[in-house]
C-alpha cells in the first residue's frame, strides 16, 4: 500500500497573546493585534495552534484572556510572571522547550511599556528570523514559509523564510472573529513553569497617564496683528502631488497611471 501523499505533518504554531486595553473606556480586552495573529494562525491548513500568555491571571485580566479561548480553543498556556518581570527570558525558554515552527505575535502591546521591542529581543535570543507587518502566510513547504508582508500605501512584498521563524502582525492582518461566550467559559488555563527575571530598569521608571501634547503653532514674523492672524489661520499646503483641473478623461487616466507606475503599484 502506498502512503497517502495528501497527509502532511502538522505545522506547530504558537501565538503569543496579551491583555489589551480599550482605547476609550480603558477596560481590559483582548489585544487587537494579538487577536489578528490568532485569526491568521487559524487560517493555516493542518496547523496545531497553541496560545501562550506570560503574566498574571488576575480577576480583571481573566475575561480578556478567555476572549482568546472563545475563538475556538480548549486551553491557553499561562506562563505566570509577577508584575515588573522581564518576560523575554521565560518566553524564550518556553519556546525552546516546545517544537513550534512558527511563532506569531502582535507588533506592540496595548499596556505596559508598549515599546514594540519584545519581538526583536525574542528573535535575537532564539536566533530566529523575524518578519514584521505580516499580512498573510501563503504556504509552508519543506521547512520554508512563503509570506506576504504589508508595506506602506497598500503595497505587498512576498518573502520566503526558513523555519522556525517569528512573525508579527499589525492592522493589515485579517480581522479577528467574534469570541464565543460558551467556549470562552469552558476553556482552561494550563500553567507552564518558567524562570522569573526582574526588570531592574523598569523598577526605576515613573509611570503616569499619557497626555495629548498641544499642537505647536508655526512662528510667524509679521508686523501687524492682522497678518499674524491670517498666517495662523491659513491651511498648510502639501509639498507634493499635482492638482489636475479642466483636463480630459484621457489626460486624467494617464496621470493616474503614471502615479501608479511611480509608486510601483503597477509594474
Amino acid at each position: 500500500m502506498q502512503p497517502d501523499s495528501s497527509r502532511r505533518p502538522a505545522l506547530e504554531v504558537t501565538v503569543l497573546v496579551s491583555v489589551g486595553r480599550h482605547p476609550v473606556t480603558g477596560r481590559a480586552r483582548r489585544a487587537d493585534q494579538d487577536a489578528r495573529g490568532v485569526e491568521l494562525a487559524k487560517s493555516l491548513p493542518n496547523a496545531e495552534i497553541g496560545l501562550l500568555h506570560a503574566g498574571r491571571l488576575s480577576e480583571c485580566d481573566e475575561p480578556a484572556l478567555r476572549s482568546y479561548l472563545g475563538m475556538g480553543f480548549a486551553e491557553l498556556s499561562l506562563l505566570e510572571q509577577p508584575e515588573g518581570a522581564d518576560v523575554v527570558p521565560a518566553v524564550a525558554e518556553a519556546l525552546e522547550a516546545s517544537s513550534s515552527q512558527l511563532v506569531i505575535t502582535g507588533e506592540r502591546a496595548e499596556q505596559g511599556e508598549g515599546s514594540g521591542l519584545m519581538p526583536y529581543l525574542l528573535a535575537e535570543r532564539l536566533g530566529w528570523p523575524l518578519v514584521t507587518s505580516l499580512a498573510a502566510v501563503e504556504s509552508v513547504e519543506n521547512g520554508q514559509a512563503t509570506l506576504l508582508q504589508a508595506l506602506p500605501r497598500g503595497q505587498r512584498r512576498r518573502l520566503k523564510v526558513r523555519l522556525p521563524a517569528l512573525l508579527t502582525v499589525d492592522g493589515s492582518a485579517p480581522a479577528p472573529r467574534q469570541s464565543a461566550y460558551g467556549p470562552a467559559r469552558r476553556g482552561q488555563f494550563d500553567s507552564v513553569p518558567g524562570s522569573v527575571c526582574d526588570d531592574e530598569p523598569w523598577s526605576q521608571w515613573q509611570v503616569q497617564p499619557a497626555r495629548k501634547r498641544p499642537k505647536r503653532l508655526k512662528i510667524v514674523k509679521a508686523t501687524s496683528p492682522r497678518d499674524r492672524f491670517k498666517a495662523a489661520a491659513a491651511k498648510s499646503e502639501g509639498g507634493g502631488g499635482q492638482v489636475l483641473t479642466d483636463v480630459t478623461p484621457q489626460e486624467g487616466a494617464e496621470a493616474i497611471f503614471k502615479l501608479l507606475r511611480e509608486e510601483e503599484v503597477l509594474r
